[in-house]
């Protein structure tokens, strides 16, 4: 069992119409016909969306988005027609929303690696590969890949676990053409981001990317290479052997699987709230990293 531990009741906003809510974002539909996304404040892990919301994250997530897409649009084109708040709407939506095209979703989490950590690094213990992907011998928690890889999920349900699968599975869903395509552009940008965060004193690890497609032209859609999609280690602390401090949601993570949550993550449980301190210190690393990339500080 897993979900939300307390479910939000959609806005009701005029000319808007409510189509879903997810883990982070709500979505709407315009009068237009555009895709109307709002990044709240929630915070998921394991499966769980939690009770306890990080002030700020949403428009952390939005605004760090939109400084990715301007710097990848000569790669990929990207969803967003604008960045305004429908009339409307409420005032703390500014800042958070983004007006998308709507598109035709490819069913795929699109990943890409160029560090051994995660999922990825327990699949390898016991093979030797990620996602079908043969690895070298030798590779511990937080080493450097011999490239990037591709290693591509199936998107699953709030509550549900997303799978890794491997290329060819991906390539039986949605045809040998597409799945190239994905393999190709998401290695592409992993590689733009991953140059230019090591510019900026970070390590983009691994992130995940969505497409979709606008009649026969691929788009990258939702977020892209925040700190819920991705994780960022510092070149100054880099060090294989065990887990890196991290930029992103995994601080969270791992307070929630120590004793001090009280927590027991293979019960049925739903997780409790974060403390304070734990919600102050995610907030503190999701500002940090927003400003060491952009250069910009957080307002």
């Amino acid at each position: 069992m897993s979900g939300f531990v307390e479910k939000p009741e959609p806005l009701q906003v005029p000319g808007l119409v409510h189509i879903h809510t997810g883990k982070v974002r709500d979505l709407y539909r315009s009068e237009a016909g555009d895709l109307v996304m709002v990044a709240s404040d929630r915070i998921s892990a394991y499966d769980w969306v939690l009770p306890t919301e990080i002030p700020d994250k949403g428009r952390v997530l939005t605004q760090l988005s939109l400084w990715w897409f301007d710097r990848l649009s000569d790669l990929v084109p990207n969803h967003v027609i604008s960045a305004d708040v429908p009339a409307g709407a409420p005032a703390d939506w500014a800042g958070r929303t983004l007006v998308c095209t709507p598109l035709r979703m490819v069913p795929v989490e699109c990943v890409a690696r160029g560090y051994l950590t995660g999922s990825g690094l327990v699949e390898y213990a016991e093979s030797r590969t990620v996602c079908g992907v043969t690895l070298p011998e030798g590779l511990s928690d937080g080493s450097e890949l011999p490239g990037p890889i591709f290693t591509p999920a199936t998107k699953a349900a709030v509550g549900d676990h997303d799978e890794n699968v491997t290329y060819e599975e991906v390539a039986r869903q949605v045809g040998a053409e597409t799945a190239a395509l994905l393999r190709r552009t998401t290695l592409d940008v992993y590689n733009r981001a991953r140059d230019l965060a090591r510019l900026r004193g970070i390590i983009l690890a691994d992130t995940k990317f969505e497409f979709g497609f606008d009649g026969d032209r691929l788009v990258l859609a939702d977020e892209v290479l925040t700190p819920d999609s991705s994780r960022f280690w510092s070149v100054d602390s880099w060090e294989p052997g065990h887990p890196q401090p991290s930029y992103d949601k995994q601080f969270v993570r791992d307070w929630l699987t120590s004793p001090a949550s009280g927590w027991d993550r293979k019960s049925e449980q739903p997780p409790p709230a974060l403390p304070q301190e734990i919600v102050e210190a995610t907030r503190t690393k999701y500002l940090e990293v927003y400003e060491l990339l952009t250069g910009t500080p957080w307002r």
